[in-house]
């Protein structure tokens, strides 16, 4: 081969290597040490990008460059379109991924000239992709600091804007859309979309979505180590707080449910704090600000059904009964923490009994649909054990055939997976286990029920028809990507 068919054929190889990391630092919220330590296939990274690198130097070395460029071009090349087929996740065009490949396009180009003009350096274009991830990372901090910057002028200018945070180890995304559905009867209201909860979606949403005319906006706040929420809350300075459920949610993350408890609280580092709830089964760490302390609304007389949810809240030495459409006696808890807050901002009970009334649920967290004769419940975007629970539980009412999909737990202990195996296996008569994460525990712990090994969600479509009568239920259970 020619030397420049040679190095247009490294630059075919740079752009395989390139893509496949940049699509495992969007999965993993651009962290490279997190694609390095925390990813669930790590054989992938072997196969797609260190054994070729390691088969690229042995070939040079030999001096067999042009059979591993046939091999590229015949096996890897198919290969790698093959697996991004089959990703349900791709990599998404962002404008930091535009960004990111010019600046590797703008190094390889000068790489390629210099090679043209001097001679082949080794491996020099795979120092290319160095030179660009440093040089993106160091273009993206300086964007994101003058993004960050409009953003909080933006903030400032709205002197009638008041900010809520909500965090929680479960339900956050559930308060948040619960709130906002009863503030939205009278206030200007808007809320982070989706599941949003990170200082940088957070500041996007900010500067791209935020009405400059809007009473309320309404934050979810997510972690994964210590400091990120501070972060969030140092930043937005909220008035109001509502710290959800914690429990040992992403413990892979953090060790300990001590420091998901400290971490939650950061949530509180606010100078402008005028009200904090705090879930009443939460710890209560020391030295809390004084607006801060746990939920005074008791909840009793839960009654959960296929139906919708029924409670009664003790609020001001009377009791209330409330209902709603929403499913789960969890959901019972979250609401709560809304009609508290609510009042605290000012709506009468009967205002709010009228929107809890109304609620609608958040999609694909225990939303309820009927299709083709079958009962559906979406629960794909809930994965913790507790939510889990409450799933099978309202399930167990349908008269007829059972039949769960779910990965199992993410993020959590084998200890977890095994107490859900246990209650799936007598509720449920079919279930089709997706990945292969949990896939031996929870056919370990399943002893009654059929199981469906699921390793490729592509045959999901096949296998739900082959699988599905008519008057079944089905309940999706958790979710996890095809790299998890």
């Amino acid at each position: 081969m020619s030397s420049v068919w040679l190095i247009a054929l490294d630059y075919v190889f740079l752009f395989v290597l390139a893509y496949y990391l940049m699509n495992n630092l969007q999965w993993y919220n651009y962290s490279l040490y997190r694609v390095l330590t925390k990813h669930h296939k790590r054989s992938w990274h072997l196969f797609y990008f260190v054994f070729p690198l390691i088969a690229y130097g042995f070939s040079a070395y030999m001096g067999w460059v042009t059979y591993f460029y046939f091999a590229l071009i015949g096996l890897y090349l198919p290969i790698f379109v093959y697996w991004i087929l089959r990703l349900d996740k791709p990599l998404k065009w962002t404008g930091r991924v535009w960004r990111f490949f010019g600046i590797l396009a703008l190094f390889a180009s000068v790489d390629a000239g210099l090679e043209l003009v001097y001679g082949e350096v080794f491996g020099s274009f795979v120092m290319a992709l160095g030179f660009a991830l440093l040089c993106s990372d160091l273009s993206e901090m300086m964007l994101f600091n003058r993004y960050k910057k409009l953003a909080r002028e933006k903030i400032a200018s709205m002197t009638q804007l008041k900010i809520i945070l909500i965090t929680a180890s479960y339900g956050k995304t559930s308060i948040k859309n619960y709130l906002y559905q009863i503030l939205k009867a009278r206030f200007r209201v808007q809320a982070t979309p989706r599941s949003v909860n990170t200082l940088k979606g957070i500041v996007a949403d900010i500067n791209t979505n935020l009405d400059l005319q809007s009473d309320f906006y309404i934050v979810e706040a997510g972690a994964r180590q210590r400091g990120d929420i501070a972060e969030i809350a140092e930043f937005l300075n909220p008035q109001f707080v509502i710290i959800g459920k914690i429990g040992p949610q992403h413990l892979e993350y953090f060790k300990s449910l001590d420091q998901i408890v400290e971490t939650k609280f950061e949530a509180l580092r606010s100078s402008r704090l005028k009200c904090a709830l705090i879930e009443r089964s939460n710890p209560m760490p020391e030295n809390l600000p004084r607006y801060a302390d746990r939920a005074k609304g008791e909840i009793d007389r839960i009654s959960s059904t296929l139906q919708g949810t029924k409670f009664d809240m003790l609020l001001e030495g009377e009791w209330y009964q409330f209902e709603t459409k929403v499913l789960g006696s969890f959901n019972a808890h979250n609401i709560a923490l809304c009609i508290e807050m609510a009042q605290k901002i000012g709506l009468n009970l009967n205002e709010i009994a009228n929107r809890v009334r109304r609620l609608e649920s958040v999609e694909h967290r225990l939303s309820k649909s009927e299709v083709g004769g079958k009962v559906i419940l979406d629960d794909s975007f809930n994965g913790n054990l507790e939510g889990m629970k409450e799933a099978i539980k309202i399930s167990s009412e349908h008269q007829g055939r059972k039949v769960i999909v779910t990965p199992g737990i993410i993020e959590s202990t084998d200890e977890m997976n095994v107490c859900l195996a246990q209650e799936i296996d007598k509720v449920f008569d079919v279930v089709i286990i997706t990945g292969e994460l949990n896939a031996k525990i929870l056919s370990q712990e399943i002893k009654h029920a059929k199981k469906i090994l699921l390793k490729d969600k592509d045959a999901m479509e096949n296998t739900l028809k082959a699988s599905l009568k008519e008057g079944d239920l089905v309940l999706f259970a958790n979710d996890a990507p095809s790299y998890i």
